[in-house]
């Protein structure tokens, strides 16, 4: 698959600790996630799901390759990652999809993360068991 001499757009689309950079390349739908496909990769259907979802609501599906890198996370958090950097492909193809994609909520970065444990306690927020006497 050489995308050297197509025009392509690079992109990173993150979810909690999920980081995905892409490239959206013009082509029959094929979406490779780390050197597989997305199909096998993700094996979910939901998962699967989450990534179309922007092609399904510009009804671009087939029109695009896309070639994704993802790290961290979970599988969940990547997944939201992609969907996250196709929609923001898809934005830079054609401006004019702004209004639906922020619609469904899939231009704004999911930045929920883990809270960091603080000292005196036992989590994040969790406290030893208090007793009076």
């Amino acid at each position: 698959m050489t995308i050297e001499n197509q025009k392509k757009i690079l992109k990173v689309g993150k979810r909690k600790n999920g980081i995905a950079s892409l490239y959206l390349v013009p082509g029959r739908g094929n979406i490779t996630v780390n050197k597989k496909d997305y199909k096998a990769y993700f094996g979910r259907e939901t998962l699967q799901m989450i990534i179309n979802q922007p092609f399904d609501l510009t009804n671009t599906k087939g029109k695009y390759d896309v070639i994704v890198n993802a790290k961290g996370g979970g599988a969940s958090g990547q997944a939201g990652a992609i969907r996250h950097g196709i929609s923001k492909a898809l934005l830079e193809i054609n401006p004019n999809f702004r209004a639906v994609l922020k619609k469904a909520g899939f231009i704004t970065r999911d930045a929920r993360k883990k809270e960091r444990k603080k000292y005196g306690l036992k989590g994040a927020r969790a406290r030893f068991q208090f007793s009076k006497r």
